[in-house]
């Protein structure tokens, strides 16, 4: 057991946890049970402990002499600094061999690993100080600066060790050189926490999503078990950065789950590098995002890749576009997936064999996953709502109120809009929440706000996500401009640089458009969404009309219009099924049918209840009406929950259908324009 339990002290209470379905009966919370010791110690008794683990462009290491060197390390840690299993190390560095030894050996020691992107800047570095509080940092010898200058804010973190620097005598490799290579015990039990996992794109303080040795083994025979079937004369190569759950799983775990060898490219790396080195490798299995893919497509004209069998996408959604250009330049179907960090991994994907055109795919034996409305009831197929998943991983955040967000009725939802069809196929709507996904990562707007509103030439801004053919979305920014500075190529320049100095480059405006003025409520709060390409130039308002999923086209009007980021206008809604037939002729049920088809609609514009601010009711009789308040109470509650709008009762003489006893009209607005 961990002797340091800060992580556990500070998870959510079990009562808000998800379910958590265990995939393997034979291993309980409480047994001795290390991740690392499972995957590298196994593979000592498998065919492959010979055969080459790493790869890069000057070293290879076997299973076995990888072992004796994460042994080496982890006696480092243990011995040398004196770490107490459970202590938190931070671990900065880009994918490379030195990378990767430094991971396993935290968590072979019993330490939680706390992996940061090579990207990340002072800032940034900081929350994640802020929140984890490690008490050691391993570095890539290359990415000190920064690190440096968050520890000078944040001096908890007293000892800072560097790798990939084998010729300084105080690196990570100097100090573990003459350790002893035999095998270290196993300091943890499976429910001990080997990963605090950061989480990217949302508002406000990152969030560290809790994983624990047996989470993350039961992931590693989850989906590389049953959809990616990796072998072990495999050579993996991709460009997610470890320090992400998605390439951790597929550049480190799930290639050794397999006996696979994984090839490490040294930086920097760009597509017709990327291809080259993936001919030159003999590249079985590749993992990126699509943005990469369609990057890399060209190359692969000039560069085969005859060994390539498995391609994996993951990060961002998928177009058909760059599935096709893909496969019509490799003859490989790309292998979609949804997944999440506060997940682990991919929980949602199915075989190449098995696609389904449009689909994200079956979700992933050893989860359960369904569609919810708003109150914890699963939708009928074909009907939109929100994705809810639960499995042998789950969302564990450390000390963090969102728990409850995530979390609810015992699942996961990741914030997805999704619909399932008859045969079990997912297929993706949006995002529920309203993040920058570009090129595959995640970007909060307010925080690129944030670093512009720092530059002395900023007395304004707003940044949302412009859509982009190559990228899914880049990021734009709107600024007001303070007196005494003007527009220009070099104030574009000039902000752009100022936003890669203080958050990581990725996440700078590639759009910059000055303005006068912002659009703001009359109380002052930043209307996002009239900045949207949903208005034009000339202020006209772009609309969508929704309509759920195996409906039939409405009769003459429309089930639902939405102006896009502002209002929701549910037409009026009768007590028929999506079939446009009326099942009962009882007005309690037509009312229920009705508040369904309510919600229905809304579910299209990823809309809930909460986001009504009216609703109309048109009935044909006052007394059936009045003598079934009650009634009608516990339907509405029962359908919509607590969340009661401004409400207004009309008595009509009839209705369009004749057989409609009730007809109800929604107004709903979506958050930004509250």
């Amino acid at each position: 057991m961990q002797a340091d339990r800060f992580v556990h002290d500070h998870m959510p209470p079990a009562t808000e946890w998800p379910v958590f379905v265990n995939m393997d009966d034979r291993i309980s919370g409480s047994d001795a049970f290390n991740l690392v010791e499972q995957l590298l110690g196994g593979a000592m008794q498998a065919a492959w402990a010979d055969r080459p683990l790493f790869r890069s462009e000057s070293d290879t290491l076997t299973y076995r002499e990888a072992l004796a060197l994460v042994n080496q390390r982890a006696h480092v840690l243990t011995q040398t600094f004196g770490l107490q299993p459970g202590n938190r190390v931070l671990i900065r560095g880009g994918n490379s061999i030195g990378c990767a030894l430094a991971w396993l050996a935290v968590v072979k020691a019993g330490l939680v690993a706390v992996a940061t992107m090579p990207l990340l800047r002072a800032k940034e570095l900081g929350d994640i100080l802020a929140v984890s509080q490690p008490v050691l940092a391993l570095c890539d010898a290359a990415l000190l600066d920064e690190l440096l200058l968050a520890q000078a804010q944040h001096t908890a973190l007293t000892q800072i060790v560097s790798f990939n620097a084998a010729a300084h005598a105080q690196s990570f490799e100097s100090l573990s050189a003459t350790l002893p290579t035999g095998n270290t015990p196993v300091f943890t039990q499976a429910d001990d926490m080997a990963v605090l996992a950061f989480t990217s794109g949302t508002t406000g303080p990152p969030k560290a999503a809790c994983h624990s040795h047996l989470n993350i083994w039961s992931a590693c025979h989850a989906w590389p078990r049953h959809v990616l079937q990796a072998r072990s004369d495999d050579i993996v190569m991709g460009t997610p950065p470890l320090a992400f759950t998605f390439g951790l799983g597929g550049l480190l775990l799930f290639p050794m789950v397999a006996g696979a060898s994984v090839f490490f490219p040294q930086s920097p790396l760009n597509a017709e590098r990327m291809v080259g080195l993936m001919a030159e490798s003999g590249c079985t299995v590749c993992y990126s995002a699509p943005t990469f893919y369609l990057q890399m497509a060209p190359f692969v004209q000039h560069t085969p890749l005859p060994k390539l069998r498995l391609c994996v996408s993951a990060g961002e959604a998928l177009p058909d576009a760059t599935r096709d250009l893909w496969r019509t330049h490799t003859g490989i179907e790309l292998l979609d997936g949804i997944g999440a960090t506060e997940m682990f991994h991919i929980f949602i994907s199915s075989p190449a064999w098995a696609f389904k055109s449009g689909s994200l795919g079956k979700v992933v034996p050893g989860y359960e996953a369904c569609v919810m409305d708003a109150h914890g009831n699963e939708l009928p197929r074909g009907q939109a709502g929100q994705l809810a998943v639960r499995g042998p991983t789950g969302c564990r955040y450390l000390s963090d109120k969102r728990q409850a967000n995530y979390v609810q009725w015992g699942w996961n939802f990741p914030g997805d809009t999704v619909s399932q069809d008859e045969d079990g196929y997912f297929f993706y709507h949006a995002r529920s929440d309203d993040m920058i996904v570009s090129a595959g990562y995640n970007i909060s707007g307010p925080e690129v706000e944030g670093a512009l509103l720092s530059h002395p030439a900023i007395a304004e801004c707003a940044v949302i996500g412009k859509p982009d053919q190559s990228r899914g979305m880049v990021v734009q920014a709107f600024c007001v401009l303070s007196s005494g500075h003007a527009a220009s190529a070099d104030m574009v320049k000039s902000l752009q640089d100022h936003v890669k100095q203080q958050l990581a480059p990725y996440k700078y405006p590639r759009d910059m458009v000055f303005v006068d003025s912002l659009p703001r409520t009359p109380t002052g709060k930043l209307q996002r969404f009239k900045l949207r390409p949903s208005f034009s130039s000339q202020g006209s308002l772009m609309h969508t009309v929704l309509c759920p999923p195996d409906w039939l086209p409405p009769k003459g009007y429309a089930n639902g219009i939405m102006a896009k980021g502002q209002q929701i206008f549910v037409g009026g809604q009768i007590g028929w099924n999506a079939q446009q037939q009326f099942e009962s002729d009882d007005f309690i049920e037509q009312t229920a049918q009705a508040l369904r088809n309510v919600m229905a609609v809304l579910a299209c514009a990823g809309a809930s209840p909460q986001h009504m601010v009216r609703m109309t009711w048109y009935i044909t009789d006052r007394q059936l009406y009045v003598s079934n308040l009650k009634a009608l109470g516990g339907v509405y509650r029962d359908t919509i929950g607590k969340h009661f709008p401004a409400m207004t009762c009309v008595v009509v003489n009839g209705l369009i259908e004749p057989r409609a006893l009730v007809e109800i009209e929604v107004t709903a607005v979506m958050p930004d324009a509250l």
